[in-house]
């Protein structure tokens, strides 16, 4: 069987982020769109929802596929993640762009390229390298 790359996925833990940045939907939700379009995406549609007593998720459909934040600001932790089918937007892109915005203390990264058929997963803490997992290891 002949495998091709069908997507990138992106997935980022960040903490250290001030409270009122991940408490606040509407304002996560402009920063989600623009970086959805910095990263060349196009949105389908865009759902946020503020928490009580605290929290947000947004939620970016793509013609790629999708991008999310979910928040805890009480912890000061991010959970974000792009995945884009294709090769004309790139992911990461938009990842930077959130964490430009979010200006995180500290982040772990996980890259995967989807579609292979043996899956490439490489692992980031703090913006450096400091693993790459391939298919048969089961450290992930």
């Amino acid at each position: 069987m002949e495998y091709s790359t069908y997507g990138r996925h992106v997935a980022v833990d960040a903490w250290g982020i001030k409270f009122e940045y991940l408490n606040a939907a509407e304002l996560l939700r402009t920063q989600m769109v623009q970086a959805a379009e910095a990263s060349g995406a196009t949105i389908l549609s865009v759902q946020s929802q503020q928490f009580e007593p605290q929290g947000a998720t947004v939620l970016i459909l793509l013609s790629e596929s999708h991008m999310s934040i979910h928040t805890y600001p009480e912890k000061g932790f991010a959970a974000l993640d792009c995945y884009t089918c294709g090769e004309n937007v790139d992911p990461e892109v938009a990842i930077r762009a959130m964490l430009a915005f979010l200006k995180p203390e500290s982040t772990s990264e996980v890259k995967i390229t989807r579609g292979l058929g043996a899956m490439d997963v490489r692992i980031l803490s703090s913006n450096e390298p400091i693993e790459t997992l391939n298919e048969g290891q089961s450290d992930v």
